[in-house]
């Protein structure tokens, strides 16, 4: 007969152990932990993939069952991290855990909170903003130019598709210009640029307020996007002296207080 003094003290070892192997794999620079958070970066994107395409996928009979599935998924995945973080006050004080958390709720509840589904669109801003990711597969990249754009252009995106799904929740079948999601995309993207071929407008206040929202906070997006690309780059590294972070890249001296810099290069 077993020992439940025994089982209960085994269980408690358990966690402590898991908690440091789940450590190795998310923070450590083993080839082993490389490829879990690469197959965790890949399984991440398929659940961006699938909120994307959800609007087009509502009407198939098997989307309950596939939307409970990501929840489980992304319900594992987190719990995965919350073991693997230093304590549960640091886990819950990042601005991404909140947003995995609401999107877990529009998953595990998708006929009450239908109309808030478009911000799970969320995720892919906190993914290209993520350590992960940029110490995983955009290692030869991180804190280079590249990184630099490819956050303006995940903001970009998110921003475009969040508000085509408010776009598409407020109005579509109510207003006779929107009839489904890709109307609502191309309203969004046409207003975002200040195209504004006026086939079709939102009506009231309402709509000309979002429209403004819209038309301002795209320029600005498109503003800070084409500034990342043309804007001469700049290295990060911070002045001992002064804490100045971003110089020319073949700086010896900082711009701010004239101090040695020790900037590391390839070459």
């Amino acid at each position: 007969m077993a020992n439940p003094v025994s089982e209960d003290l085994a269980r408690r070892r358990k966690l402590p152990r898991l908690r440091v192997r789940l450590r190795e794999l998310y923070h450590g620079d083993s080839p082993q932990a490389v490829r879990f958070r690469l197959w965790v970066i890949a399984i991440d994107l398929l659940l961006i993939a699938f909120f994307i395409a959800a609007p087009f996928l509502r009407g198939f009979p098997a989307y309950l069952f596939v939307d409970y599935a990501v929840a489980f998924v992304l319900a594992l995945e987190l719990g995965a991290k919350a073991l693997a973080d230093t304590s549960v006050k640091t886990f819950f004080r990042r601005f991404s855990v909140w947003i995995d958390l609401f999107v877990l709720m529009t998953l595990l509840f998708p006929l009450w909170l239908f109309n808030l589904a478009f911000l799970r669109v969320l995720r892919l801003w906190s993914l290209f903003h993520s350590e992960i990711f940029w110490a995983t597969v955009g290692r030869r990249y991180d804190d280079t130019r590249v990184e630099d754009i490819s956050k303006a252009l995940a903001t970009l995106v998110t921003f475009v598709f969040v508000t085509t799904g408010f776009v598409y929740a407020g109005f579509a079948r109510n207003h006779p210009g929107i009839d489904g999601y890709v109307d609502a995309l191309y309203f969004t993207v046409t207003t975002l640029t200040t195209t504004g071929f006026g086939d079709i407008t939102l009506p009231g206040v309402w709509g000309r307020l979002l429209t403004i929202v819209i038309m301002i906070s795209g320029i600005t997006l498109f503003v800070r996007f084409a500034q990342t690309l043309i804007r001469p780059y700049k290295v990060r590294f911070t002045c001992e002296a002064c804490g100045l972070m971003r110089h020319d890249p073949d700086a010896v001296h900082c711009k701010a207080c004239g101090g040695l810099l020790n900037i590391p290069n390839e070459e």
